[in-house]
């Protein structure tokens, strides 16, 4: 088992600015290492917002701490990110395993491919149920393959932390389950804290260990199987707690 893996994350006092306007502010938040934190809320809460700061692909006021198993601070923490959709042209030639080789060396894709890297993209692709797609067309893929795809690539090499943005939103029911069954089994190999964002509060109570209620800050944090009984998540999601309506509608 890779130790670094044993990542946590400490959020506090976080916000973020675009221009006079506060999009998240007074965010404050703690990831432990093998728990799937699942950040809900509606439309423009800052779910995204908050991905891209941990990612530190925007500017932040506060602080984002990462910490190994042994409570030390990790400088430069490798961080896995899968996005809710790829966006590039359906008719490229380009395989699964020419976009693995171009993420992995400055060769051109044309060239050919050594053994090492076939053998290196296969192993990453089986991790994910994916290695019969190593020399598919990615403009062929469909959404659950490519987003198995995608996730493949964030696995490599082993992140720190793993962030998902909407993962499956593209993704069909058979899908969707083989999708989540790969993050619950690598959560549980390497322990890794994984914070994904999600509109389906089905899927947070079957596949996340707890939540956090958005909207612009942090409104509540729970477990995930205790989801249901909240009554600011019903509130949030409009629904109706005396007419008994599921979060699962």
């Amino acid at each position: 088992m890779n130790d670094t893996c044993h990542c946590s994350v400490k959020i506090k006092n976080l916000k973020v600015k675009k221009g006079a306007h506060t999009i998240i502010d007074n965010i404050n938040l703690d990831v432990k290492h093998g728990e799937t934190l699942a950040l809900i809320g509606k439309n423009g809460a800052g779910k995204t917002t908050l991905l891209k700061a941990i990612l530190g692909s925007v500017n932040y006021y506060g602080e984002i701490d990462f910490f190994n198993s042994k409570g030390e601070k990790i400088s430069n923490p490798k961080i896995g990110y899968v996005p809710q959709r790829l966006s590039f042209d359906r008719n490229t030639p380009i395989t699964v395993l020419d976009l693995f080789c171009a993420n992995s060396s400055s060769l051109p894709v044309w060239l050919h491919h050594s053994n090492k890297r076939k053998r290196k993209a296969r192993e990453i692709l089986e991790k994910v149920g994916a290695q019969n797609q190593i020399n598919k067309p990615i403009g062929r893929l469909s959404g659950g393959e490519l987003q198995r795809v995608l996730l493949a690539f964030a696995l490599e090499p082993m992140p720190d932390i793993l962030l998902l943005d909407e993962p499956v939103s593209a993704v069909d029911r058979n899908g969707i389950s083989k999708f989540y069954s790969v993050i619950t089994a690598m959560r549980q190999d390497f322990h890794m804290p994984v914070v994904l964002v999600s509109h389906d509060l089905g899927h947070v109570t079957k596949y996340a260990t707890s939540y956090a209620l958005m909207s612009h800050t942090i409104s509540e944090i729970g477990s995930a199987k205790d989801l249901a009984k909240s009554n600011k998540v019903r509130e949030v999601f409009g629904l109706d707690t005396d007419r008994g309506e599921s979060l699962w509608r």
